[in-house]
């Protein structure tokens, strides 16, 4: 692998990671994927739609949110997976692990 594609892939384990945190400090564990692209803005990692959207299909595809299409908008909920790899009672890949991050 190269240097670039590596930086890409931690930089979106690193988003993986920021988009399950920030959905565990929500009351109801859930947040559009236009507010979670404000979010990554925030931290830096300034991404079109696609992109995030692709981040949340894989953290769909390892069971860490459900999400739901409300028109053109989705919505992710953290689930029970997500909230143990947030705890450390699981190791999700492509998921920056919470003791392993400078976030």
């Amino acid at each position: 692998m190269s240097l670039k594609s590596d930086l890409a892939d931690a930089l979106a384990a690193d988003a993986r990671l920021m988009i399950l945190k920030e959905l565990a400090g929500q009351t109801n564990g859930r947040l559009s994927d236009l507010l979670i692209r404000k979010v990554l803005d925030l931290y830096g990692i300034a991404r079109d739609r696609d992109w995030i959207t692709t981040q949340l299909r894989k953290l769909e595809a390892l069971g860490a949110v459900e999400l739901t299409e409300a028109g053109s908008v989705l919505i992710a909920l953290i689930t029970r997976i997500g909230r143990d790899h947030l705890e450390e009672r699981l190791i999700l890949s492509g998921v920056t692990r919470p003791a392993d991050a400078d976030l």
